[in-house]
């Protein structure tokens, strides 16, 4: 009896671990294979095979957790730029024109978040991707423009902005790289 409860035990276990390694490696697979060809696909695969919010099961399950991991990388940056200590006025202008750049880019990932919770295939389709190319797009601007106003800035604070800026320029380019892939596999989208 002991052994057959322990050899029923050991089976379950068994077939448990293989659903879940199943499942990570069909996660790990679609990660892998649509982060291939994004401007900084060693980013898009660790941000991505790394993320533990949602399920990722479809392109558009993908583009959503690449909006939200840029969300937050754009919130910490912002969070990083209001803490840091300027000297000149130069310094405290390009801070200034960085934050306010910084939080247009945030609400402009929000945007697109809420759309791509609510895109469908059909007429609206074509327009909910045009806004999000738009506003993810923006965003990438943005960020941009924020290192631009550090240009003529020497120094630790320009580099600890570029480092920071630029990584969420680089999230942001691969979730508008995985947002432009969903036209490609529209047909997956479900009904509304």
């Amino acid at each position: 009896m002991m052994k057959t409860l322990l050899l029923a035990l050991f089976l379950l276990h068994l077939i448990s671990s293989i659903i879940t390694t199943s499942s990570s490696s069909s996660v790990s697979d679609i990660v892998r294979s649509s982060c291939v060809h994004a401007s900084y696909p060693t980013i898009c695969i660790r941000t991505l095979s790394s993320y533990s919010g949602s399920a990722i099961n479809t392109p558009q399950d993908l583009a959503q957790a690449a909006v939200k991991i840029t969300l937050s990388r754009a919130h910490k940056a912002s969070e990083f730029l209001s803490q840091v200590k300027v000297e000149s006025k130069r310094e405290k202008g390009a801070l200034s024109d960085c934050i306010e750049q910084m939080g247009d880019s945030m609400e402009e990932l929000r945007k697109s978040l809420s759309e791509l919770k609510h895109l469908r295939r059909g007429n609206a389709f074509k327009w909910q991707m045009s806004n999000l190319e738009t506003w993810v797009s923006a965003a990438l601007t943005n960020e941009d423009t924020c290192l631009d106003g550090f240009k003529e800035i020497d120094g630790k604070i320009r580099s600890d902005v570029k480092r920071k800026i630029t990584n969420v320029a680089r999230v942001t380019s691969n979730a508008l790289y995985l947002i432009n892939r969903l036209d490609d596999s529209r047909n997956k989208i479900p009904h509304p």
